[in-house]
């Protein structure tokens, strides 16, 4: 199975910030919100020398999103297709999951309750709620472009950026970019406390790396607020039966 993933070459990273423009004219992101971003880091003096790098930051598509077990949304039935092999699988998944086949973390705004749970518990903050989206906002995120990618384009963060920074692929591939970035050492942005498993990576000069994790990493997992989720589900749309849907109903 597939599992999609994004290097982050700090080594050829100019923080012009073209890749969170991109985005957000793909994807039309409030001004004052981000899919992604880019913030500077340094100059700090680390152990191995002076630092100074960028931190461009999205969704990392977690092996173990902490997003994912709490949204409060009914569950549905939802089959997914791997389009390389036609195995089929079905899951229960409430309005967000990972996929099975490519091991992306999605979200369906239509059953979204816009409660804000998931923005709450993911440690890295790469979820926010979109006021524009329904009455009362819906939670968006990084979806690694999956419209783009099932067309055979790649992230637009990608396509956009300047410098080749930005490298999109299969991590479960040996022969693929990414994984070659990984066999070099590009790293997970984990802290002791953190290690849900992250799946973009770093890549660049040891004091940059060093910089990067002492402070980017999560120092902690935060909580879901567990009013927020009673409230959503006491006051969440009725669910009669269980609809199932497919890929194709989302974005098709």
């Amino acid at each position: 199975m597939k599992q999609y993933g994004m290097i982050i070459d700090l080594e050829k990273c100019i923080g012009c910030h073209a890749c969170a423009v991109a985005c957000k004219a793909e994807w039309e992101v409030p001004a004052d919100q981000g899919r992604n971003w880019v913030q500077r880091l340094g100059p700090e003096t680390t152990a191995d020398g002076l630092a100074s790098t960028y931190y461009p930051g999205l969704c990392n598509h977690c092996d173990q999103p902490a997003c994912v077990p709490v949204c409060p949304a009914d569950p549905v039935k939802m089959e997914f297709k791997d389009p390389k092999s036609g195995a089929v699988k079905v899951m229960e998944v409430a309005a967000t999951w990972k996929d099975p086949f490519d091991g992306t973390v999605q979200i369906d705004k239509n059953r979204c309750l816009g409660c804000g749970a998931c923005a709450e518990a993911c440690p890295y903050g790469a979820r926010y709620v979109n006021p524009n989206l329904g009455e009362e906002g819906k939670a968006d995120k990084c979806s690694f472009c999956v419209e783009r990618t099932a067309l055979g384009l790649a992230p637009a963060c990608v396509q956009t950026c300047l410098a080749g920074a930005r490298i999109f692929g299969d991590l479960n591939d040996p022969d693929s970019e990414v994984a070659r970035y990984v066999k070099r050492g590009a790293i997970r942005l984990e802290s002791d406390a953190v290690k849900i498993g992250p799946n973009v990576r770093y890549y660049g000069k040891k004091r940059d790396l060093a910089l990067l994790v002492a402070s980017c990493a999560p120092k902690s997992m935060p909580q879901a607020s567990l009013r927020r989720i009673w409230l959503a589900r006491m006051f969440k749309p009725v669910v009669k039966g269980v609809k199932k849907e497919t890929l194709f109903d989302l974005f098709g």
